[in-house]
């Protein structure tokens, strides 16, 4: 597996900015509180990695869900919970028949991976819609130079001229995030939108490898390469938080726009490891790697669950989740995440293919692992 700058955070999420636009402004602070009033709520998406633990928690709650999707994955969270969805079949691109004339008081777009989708979607509903929730990204934010990452930071809706070769794909995906984010505002109005900008989710049902390779990893102990400065900031948000959040901005109607940040407080990239370290009980030797170039030339960049702070990702980790707090967004600690997902990973929800292939796989880290360690030693003459 050959991680290139490029593709430094390919596994689960890129990012993007580009002519300057004004973040939608922030709404008055709410302080959260549980809704009486039981309401239907229409997903797009649902099926995946986070819509399925929104709609566990809104029908907890005692909402109604309705999904709208291809019809083609089947859900392997909390499955037996989709006889109690409404389930929608239409595509995005081109066929939106089974969402014409419906009412609901709000629609979650955790599909919208095109402008165009946000736009049609967004102006099919609007008279028949509340509010309109969009599910957008951090990655807004690149390049994330500076050390204000609040709501308000402008973002960037074209991309740059001087833009390099292999930072396009990581502006274009900032870029529809963004841009979905105005096609929302411009068709519900401040008012009624309410955008959500989720850093790197964890937790059960993750659809990369990231996360659940180091629980892995960990588990086997021995020499443990960390890659990165043991000082860098991590952030993330366990997707069952950042889901129940999401339901409960609905509740309260709450517009404006928030990031979707954790933890609550500041955890540097050793705390993190040694924090998942602690929920196994196997001795290991910790290795730091620092050393950028090395990194690089190696390909031990984008296969941790954290973001190593070259200059234009240094500030990935400053999200300022302050408002999200203020407004209702909760945490779990590190270790209810890591048990979580350790039992969805050893459940039938995941193939033994895909487990084997996680340490044992051609492209694992795992098999490339010593001969790294290897050259690294060597590198400093040990």
């Amino acid at each position: 597996m050959k991680n290139s700058r490029r593709e430094f955070l390919g596994l689960s999420m890129m990012l993007g900015l580009s002519s300057v636009v004004q973040a939608s402004p922030l709404s008055t602070l709410i302080n959260i509180q549980p809704s009486d009033k039981k309401l239907k709520i229409l997903i797009l998406g649902g099926t995946s990695f986070l819509g399925p633990h929104q709609i566990a928690y809104a029908l907890e709650r005692g909402h109604e869900v309705t999904t709208f999707t291809r019809g083609k994955t089947k859900p392997k969270i909390h499955p037996e919970l989709f006889s109690k969805v409404e389930q929608l079949v239409g595509d995005r691109e081109d066929n939106l028949e089974a969402l014409k004339n419906r009412k609901w008081d709000v629609v979650i777009d955790n599909s919208g991976r095109k402008t165009k989708w946000t736009e049609d979607t967004a102006k099919l509903l609007v008279d028949n819609v509340g509010y309109y929730m969009y599910t957008s990204s951090v990655s807004v934010y690149y390049p994330f130079f500076g050390n204000d990452f609040s709501e308000t930071r402008k973002v960037i809706t074209e991309m740059p001229s001087d833009a390099k070769p292999e930072e396009k794909g990581t502006y274009e995906y900032g870029i529809m995030k963004a841009t979905s984010e105005l096609a929302t505002i411009n068709t519900f109005g401040e008012d009624r939108s309410i955008i959500v900008r989720p850093h790197l989710i964890v937790g059960p049902g993750d659809p990369t490898d990231r996360f659940p390779y180091w629980l892995a990893r960990v588990e086997k102990g021995g020499d443990f390469i960390i890659p990165g400065s043991k000082d860098e900031v991590v952030q993330y948000i366990d997707v069952r938080d950042l889901g129940e959040w999401m339901i409960r901005l609905a509740e309260n109607k709450a517009s404006g726009t928030y990031n979707g940040a954790g933890p609550e407080f500041e955890m540097t990239t050793n705390a993190f490891v040694h924090g998942i370290h602690a929920n196994y009980n196997v001795p290991i030797n910790y290795i730091q790697i620092d050393d950028n170039d090395f990194l690089q030339e190696n390909g031990l960049f984008g296969i941790q669950p954290w973001v190593i702070q070259l200059p234009e990702y240094a500030g990935m980790s400053k999200t300022n989740n302050s408002k999200a707090i203020a407004s209702g967004l909760t945490f779990r600690s590190l270790s209810d995440t890591v048990v979580a997902t350790k039992n969805w990973w050893y459940s039938d929800a995941v193939s033994q293919e895909r487990r084997d292939n996680i340490l044992g796989g051609e492209n694992s880290l795992m098999q490339r692992e010593k001969g790294i360690l290897e050259k690294w030693k060597a590198r400093k003459g040990n």
